[in-house]
Order: structure tokens, then C-alpha cells, then sequence
């Protein structure tokens, strides 16, 4: 069983910060890339931020680049998202993602296998 389980999620004023939490077990998790995405009510998911087993390589879409930074923890099987600088447009479910394998494309959704359930946040102006 591949597990992954968000939070670390809430509600923020405009220029505050929030570090989410994605535990995993049942897994490899070393082995794993692994992905932050979000959905707005309304909009398609997309991508935030990836990085990869080692930690070594990360990639950040353009609106949260410069703001938000993606690491990992092999010790304690956790993935975080520190998120500085949140702008009213941050608010969406924040979903973690990993994948066994890794292309091209680490921002896609459809190169993720498993997903955990979803961390709301909320950014106030």
C-alpha cells in the first residue's frame, strides 16, 4: 500500500507563510519523485513545485518560483513545501504526488501515480 497524507495547510493573511507536510509509507519513498500540486475551485490542477529521490534536482512553476521551496526528509519519510511570500492567488487544495519514474516533464500531473488527499489553504488579501 502506497500512502501519502498532507497537512500543514490553513488560512494565512497576504504575505505570510505556511510549510506543508506530506507523510509517506507503504513505499520506497527514497526511490520516488515526488510533486506538490494545487486546484482552485473551478480550475484544473496543476503543477507547483517536484523534486527528485535525492533532493538534488527541483523544479517550480513560474508563479511560485522565487517563493516556495520543495525538500525532503529520507529519515522521517516526509515531503514539505515552504511557502513565503502568499498571495491571495497561493488558495487551493495542495495535493503531494510521487512517481516511480520520472520524464521530462516533472510538472505534469499524468507523471504522478500517487496522490494524497489534499491540504486546504487560504490566502487573504
Amino acid at each position: 500500500q502506497v500512502q501519502l497524507v498532507e497537512s500543514g495547510g490553513g488560512s494565512v493573511q497576504a504575505g505570510g507563510s505556511l510549510r506543508l507536510s506530506c507523510a509517506a509509507s507503504g513505499y520506497t519513498y527514497s526511490s520516488y519523485y515526488m510533486g506538490w500540486f494545487r486546484q482552485a475551485p473551478g480550475k484544473e490542477r496543476e503543477g507547483v513545485a517536484a523534486i527528485s529521490p535525492s533532493g538534488a534536482r527541483t523544479d517550480y512553476a513560474g508563479p511560485v518560483s522565487g517563493r516556495f521551496t520543495a525538500s525532503r526528509d529520507t529519515a522521517t519519510r516526509t515531503l514539505y513545501l515552504q511557502m513565503n511570500s502568499l498571495k491571495p492567488e497561493d488558495t487551493a487544495m495542495y495535493y503531494c504526488a510521487a512517481a516511480d519514474r520520472m520524464g521530462p516533464w516533472p510538472l505534469r500531473t499524468d507523471t504522478y501515480k500517487y496522490w494524497g488527499q489534499g491540504t486546504q489553504v487560504i490566502v487573504s488579501s
